[in-house]
Formats: structure tokens, sequence, C-alpha cells
């Protein structure tokens, strides 16, 4: 490897885990962070890493940090208010990017603001590389490929098993309440179209059951249809509490109504507060392994009540431990100059599909049924 990791977060929950997943390689980033206290804590803990303080919102600063062909990996969320500067300071030193963003506007921004420029600096900028989104982009190219030239429209179901509650961090069930009121992009007659989160509640074959699993965002709408223009219609939905999927759709419906109202917001809170209740932080080691990922890609041609063409089913580790594994093969791979084209691209672009399915087969990311 002959380009420096810099690791933007790794103090916090899921930086934790793509530091452990950097180690386990026998790669050795440099920590960045605000707190130079928690820096030399945890770079002491961790064999003596360099590390530099530095504020995630400061692009001038982090651009001092980083030259060409560097990696900047960051896990520094909620991404809409923290993220930017981050991105920015990657196209604009031609420095790679990765980060674990599940928030799709902020990777539509991040497309928008910095593709051109990455692509002229020569940064592969890889955003939402973890368990949001990877899985679905995998399964829905190879439903895709499967389908043949029939293909026309996909649905990805996002599932997982075990005591999930439980098994999830506080920062997912907090982004989970807050995408309620947000709307969720879709890919609908060749092009990108809103809907209201949990507007629709489709029904997903799961381990030979059928899940409910509700409307959300997901970058699978944004890098697809690049990959093949025949689609007419993405969309991808979440069925992680299949018993909720419809109590949702009436609590999205209400939350968005309350929103328009003066002090809607304040009442929305209140409303939507339930959701955020569990442990905090985020699951351990014994947790994780209790849960597991499970993505569904079914392919059609689009016409009402039609067959699928395909489906493609892939079931792994927990989603932290997964995204930890993916964030962390993704920056080895830049660092060592192997990514595709430059620019704000998808897994499948940066990487290639055979390359990025056998790298997801080794973290356990398998096709099943």
């Amino acid at each position: 490897m002959s380009s420096r990791i810099l690791l933007l977060g790794a103090t916090g929950y899921t930086g934790g885990l793509v530091l452990d997943a950097l180690l386990r390689r026998g790669v050795r980033p440099t920590l960045a962070g605000r707190s130079a206290a928690a820096l030399t804590a945890l770079a002491a803990r961790s064999g003596g890493l360099d590390h530099v303080v530095v504020d995630a919102t400061d692009s001038g600063a982090l651009r001092r940090h980083l030259s060409r062909g560097d990696v900047l990996v960051t896990t520094v969320g909620p991404f809409e208010r923290l993220g930017h500067s981050a991105a920015e300071a990657a196209a604009e030193t031609g420095a790679h990017y990765v980060d674990s963003t599940g928030e799709v506007g902020f990777v539509r921004t991040v497309r928008d603001r910095y593709d051109r420029r990455a692509r002229e600096t020569g940064a592969v900028m890889l955003p939402a590389f973890g368990y949001d989104y990877v899985p679905g982009i995998l399964a829905g190219t190879l439903a895709a490929r499967q389908a043949g030239a029939a293909v026309r429209a996909l649905d990805i179901g996002y599932f997982a098993t075990g005591p999930l509650w439980r098994g999830i961090s506080q920062g997912t069930r907090t982004t989970m309440r807050d995408g309620l009121t947000l709307p969720s992009p879709t890919w609908h007659a060749h092009r990108l179209t809103d809907e209201r989160t949990a507007s629709r509640v489709r029904e997903f074959t799961v381990r030979g059951h059928r899940k409910s699993a509700f409307l959300v965002s997901g970058t699978e709408v944004l890098f697809l249809p690049g990959d093949f223009p025949v689609l007419a219609d993405i969309t991808v939905f979440n069925g992680w509490f299949p018993a909720l999927s419809r109590p949702l759709t009436l609590l999205s419906a209400a939350a968005n109504t309350l929103t328009h109202l003066p002090g809607g917001h304040h009442l929305t809170t209140l409303l939507t507060l339930p959701l955020t209740f569990g442990p905090s932080g985020g699951p351990d080691a014994t947790e994780r392994a209790r849960t597991r990922s499970y993505v569904v890609a079914v392919a059609s041609s689009g016409a009402p009540g039609a067959s699928p063409l395909a489906q493609i089913h892939l079931e792994g580790p927990s989603a932290y431990t997964l995204t930890g594994e993916l964030m962390a093969w993704a920056a080895v791979r830049l660092a060592a100059g192997a990514g595709g084209v430059a620019g704000v691209v998808g897994p499948v672009e940066a990487f290639g599909l055979d390359v990025l399915r056998d790298a997801c087969a080794e973290m356990g990311l398998v096709s099943v049924g």
C-alpha cells in the first residue's frame, strides 16, 4: 500500500468497527478527529498509531492533511449536517473518499457538487459504502443481469434476522426516526421522483416466508440506472421490522402532516420519539453475532401482476460488522490504486462486479436460496 489512509471518526462506534477491520488487515491508518485526548488514548490502545487533531467541518484543515491518492474514510454524521467539508476536501485534493452515510439526500448533493471536480483531480469517491447500500446494489446488479433484456423494474428489500431492536445502534434508531419526515427518492419512469417515506408497503420472500417492508430511500436509485439504462423503475424498501411496516405508514403520514403546521416540528418529535428508545451506543460483538443481514432484489418487466424475471437473495453478517468490513476493504483497495474511474461512483463502477462479489463473499455476504 503506497498511500495513507486517514480515518475520520475513529473514536465513534462505526469508526471503531472500521479501525478494527483495518488493523485485522495489517493496515495502520492515521486517526483523525476533534478530541486530542480521545485520539491519543485510542492511538495508544491500537499499537501507537499516528493521529491528527482536525475538525470534520473544516475543509481547509482537512486539505492540509490530505494529498492526491490518499484515502479519506469518514464515519462522522449526520452527514447532511457534518459531512460536506470532508467530501469537498477529498474532491479538491484528489484524495479518494469512503463514507458510512445512509442519507441518500447527502449522496445526491455530493454527486451534484463534487463529481466533476473529483474526475478532474482523480479522486474516486464512494459515499454510502456500507450496509447502506452496497448489498442492495450488488443484489440489484445480479438480478438485472440475470433477468436480461426484458428487465424494466427492480424492487430491493433490506431485512435482518435475530433480536434486532437490541442489535441496532442509537444512531440508527435516530436516523430511522428522522427519516420518516424526509422524502425517499425512487427511480420512476426513467427519472428521480421523491415519495413520502413509508408511503408504500411491499412483501418479499425471506427464508421461505412472506415479510412486509416499507418504502425508504437508497443509493440504488442513483447508481443503478447508469449501469442499466433500460430500467424504468427502482424502489427500495426496509423490512427490518415487518410487523411495523403498515403502522409506520400511518405514523409517517401523521408526522409529515404535522411538520406543515405551526409548532409541528416539536409535535413530530414527540410523536416519533418512541422509535429512538433502546440501549445507548451500538451492539457489541456478541449482539452483532446474533443478528444477520438479508437483502432481496426482484427484477421484473414492470407490468402490473407480472411474475419476477429473477430474484437474488444475499445473506451475511450484521449490518454493522458488514459496514466496517466493506469500508476497510474499499479503503485498502483505493490506497493500493485499485479503484476504477474517478468521480462520485457506485461500488460496481468503482471495482467491477466480479471483484465486488468475491470480496463480499469473503466477508460472508453470499447468495442464498
